[in-house]
């Protein structure tokens, strides 16, 4: 998708290039949990809150398979859209339906056939490439024909410095998982943002906020945490405009709910307004390494949860109870923030995932657009004019621009070689260490999250060790 809109794209000889389409499978755990005797104590609101089913099922719900094909579709059709749009020449639709025949009548040459088929422009390896790039660009060595001329990212940014002239917009960016306290860059921290948050407000002379979500949720207290922050600058005064990037579901929804207007893409994952609790305990478990556990009380809840003998009745209701009203905190906040019925928002809500399009058709997100638009809205509603903008990135530390560009910009082109199938293979691999991750990450974590198990690109990945190393010291813990 991203390659589509070049002017031209490359691909080597013994290079392939397919589409395989979102999906693919997760892990599902019951049957480990069964087999290390831990009971998987579960709290939850919303019959498609997803995220609980692997801990006690062996697969899918049909109601959870029904809305993740749905969020699939939605996706895939948003693709084939746009980049059949960018590159109306290429045949796609004989590529994606039947790309074993289509490589076949290219004598089973996979290069051949995406050329064919408009998929790619030319053949060539490496040198070829960078060849071309110097004729369009000039070169920087004679004797090096992939020595074509670059501009150094530092040479980049010192020549065209972010402007600091005009009046202020805050941008804060919100990624990855929501956690409670401290949290450096590239996790959402409660305390981190509201504190960036209140400390601009106070210093400096803003005149709007952005929000800017990129996050699949987590912990409901510093979701809340955010936005209220979010709301101090509006009782300021100060117009909060929200954009949605890759998905701001479950808390990353929830925060979302500060802003004035709500931007999101059409492929932008959002919704998931559901709550869900896990506790595991190990009373069937522990005898098996010889442990027993024993002792006093003296009021029903003493001892809870406990993890070693098991919940009891009156624990289990009142976590119960709070996931409840919890859930009825988010979808009360969402319809006063959408404006919508509470039986609406009940209709949509139920923990299901959207895609940005349909969410806009449920009133879940005001508008499709960029970072740039809900600046420009923004700057409408703080009567600023869009020239005179001073883009503030309010960041714990270093530079926004330069770590976003630093990023995704290299100026030679760090080439790894490896064939498409290896590439498939790993992206399964991955697919199914985030499950895995999230599952270690569940245990280890909040007891109540809002969180949206499709949206967890973020997940640092996990092996089968460290879950169960983590099923067993919660024993210990």
């Amino acid at each position: 998708q991203l390659a589509a809109g070049s002017t031209e794209i490359w691909l080597d000889p013994m290079g392939a290039a397919l589409f395989t389409g979102p999906g693919g499978p997760q892990p599902y755990f019951k049957g480990l949990i069964d087999k290390l005797g831990v009971t998987a104590h579960i709290y939850r609101v919303g019959k498609f809150k997803s995220f609980v089913e692997p801990y006690i099922l062996t697969q899918q719900s049909p109601e959870s398979k029904s809305a993740n094909q749905a969020l699939a579709d939605s996706l895939w059709e948003n693709w084939q859209d746009e980049v059949g749009k960018a590159r109306p020449k290429a045949k796609l639709a004989a590529m994606i339906g039947d790309p074993a025949g289509q490589v076949s009548a290219s004598g089973g040459n996979m290069a051949q056939a995406a050329l064919g088929s408009g998929i790619v422009d030319r053949l060539g390896d490496y040198t070829a490439f960078a060849t071309r790039v110097g004729k369009l660009a000039g070169t920087e060595d004679d004797d090096r024909a992939d020595a074509f001329t670059a501009t150094d990212l530092d040479d980049y940014l010192a020549d065209n410095p972010p402007s600091s002239s005009g009046k202020t917009i805050g941008i804060v960016t919100i990624a990855g998982e929501i956690v409670d306290g401290e949290a450096p860059a590239g996790t959402a921290g409660g305390d981190t943002i509201a504190t960036l948050i209140a400390d601009a407000l106070a210093d400096e002379d803003l005149k709007a906020l952005v929000l800017r979500v990129d996050s699949p949720g987590g912990s409901a207290l510093a979701s809340e945490r955010i936005r209220l922050a979010a709301l101090q600058a509006k009782a300021a005064g100060l117009p909060v405009i929200v954009s949605m990037g890759n998905v701001a579901a479950s808390g990353g929804y929830w925060v979302s709910m500060a802003g004035d207007r709500v931007f999101a893409e059409p492929s932008t994952i959002t919704g998931s307004i559901g709550v869900f609790g896990i506790i595991p305990t190990f009373e069937n478990a522990i005898p098996k390494l010889g442990i027993s556990a024993d002792g006093v009380t003296t009021t029903s809840l003493s001892g809870q949860p406990d993890i070693l003998r098991g919940t009891n009745a009156a624990t289990d209701q009142l976590i119960q109870m709070g996931v409840e009203d919890i859930y009825r905190r988010f979808t009360t906040l969402v319809s006063t923030a959408r404006k919508l019925p509470l039986a609406r928002v009940e209709e949509i809500a139920q923990g299901r995932v959207w895609d940005g399009g349909t969410a806009r058709q449920h009133g879940l997100i005001d508008a499709f657009g960029s970072l740039d638009d809900a600046i420009a809205e923004a700057a409408r509603r703080a009567k600023i004019d869009p020239e005179k903008i001073n883009r503030l990135y309010l960041e714990p530390e270093g530079d926004f621009l330069s770590g976003l560009l630093g990023s995704v910009v290299m100026v030679k082109p760090a080439v790894t070689r490896t064939d498409l199938f290896t590439s498939m293979i790993r992206q399964q691999q991955a697919m199914a260490a985030t499950g895995i991750g999230d599952a270690a990450r569940v245990v280890a974590g909040p007891a109540v999250q809002v969180r949206c198990t499709q949206c967890a690109a973020s997940t640092p990945r996990r092996d089968w060790g460290s879950l169960v190393s983590i099923l067993i010291s919660k024993v210990f813990s």
